[in-house]
């Protein structure tokens, strides 16, 4: 599900479920366990990649699809236990986007620090609703902070997908790079702050990111069975079969 690889004092967390990285329960699972260990094993930052040409295509759909209401409830309660994970992240978390970034692979990218994506034929943005999906609150509320409100509510309503130079240019991702080059980027970040004074760094750095760790301490911003009820409404259902079936015409 993951690779762990040691740059010294960074850890890269490298996505690997083949084709598309696709997020279900148990790379879910094993993202938030590498991210909430890292401190404890020592490194100074942390690395989340993918594969060439694709970050994350965002949920498995057609794995979810397989679960009654108590699984998708299970589910979700896991994604935003990862989110808040990286979210509060004893350091710092850098996303390497190294492709196709829809969904749920750009939501994972917003919890971070700091973001560098491939230039190239590539797509990010969180189109839920062109996918009969509603964004839940907390995760439009960290799109806010990045880019946001008017700009927020307009790529949300759409369910717009940018380009690269689109992204980078409403602060969607902080930077861009060649493609075989955007995890060195991000690792050079990661050393540029982890020669910082440590404690001035970490501090500083808490603070700054208070607005977004406050999400996780509301309650009614999850809404966990609001969403697995829109999941299981009749429009929602319809739609995402049709997206699995022209998948799997592909």
């Amino acid at each position: 599900m993951i690779n762990k690889i040691q740059h010294e004092q960074i850890l890269e967390i490298n996505l690997a479920r083949p084709p598309v990285n696709a997020l279900n329960g148990a790379l879910v699972n094993a993202l938030t366990e590498a991210v909430k260990q890292a401190p404890n094993e020592g490194y100074r930052a942390i690395v989340l990649s993918g594969s060439p040409g694709i970050f994350s295509a965002g949920l498995d759909v057609p794995e979810l699809l397989q679960l009654d209401r108590c699984g998708l409830s299970a589910f979700w309660q896991d994604f935003f236990a990862m989110l808040e994970t990286v979210a509060r992240s004893a350091i710092p978390v850098v996303a390497a986007i190294t492709g196709h970034s829809p969904a749920g692979g750009a939501v994972l990218s917003l919890f971070c620090d700091y973001r560098i994506m491939s230039r190239g034929d590539f797509k990010v943005g969180l189109n839920e609703v062109q996918v009969g999906l509603v964004v839940p609150m907390v995760i439009q509320k960290a799109l806010m902070r990045l880019i946001g409100r008017h700009q927020a509510e307009r790529l949300l309503v759409a369910g717009a997908m940018l380009n690269p130079d689109q992204a980078h240019a409403i602060g969607l991702v902080d930077r861009l790079t060649d493609a075989d080059s955007t995890i060195e980027e991000a690792l050079q970040w990661c050393r540029q702050h982890a020669g910082l004074p440590q404690l001035a760094m970490l501090t500083t750095r808490q603070m700054a990111r208070g607005n977004l760790t406050l999400l996780f301490d509301d309650a009614s911003l999850l809404r966990v069975e609001e969403f697995v009820s829109h999941w299981f409404k009749p429009e929602t259902q319809n739609v995402l079969q049709n997206l699995v079936a022209r998948l799997k015409g592909k």
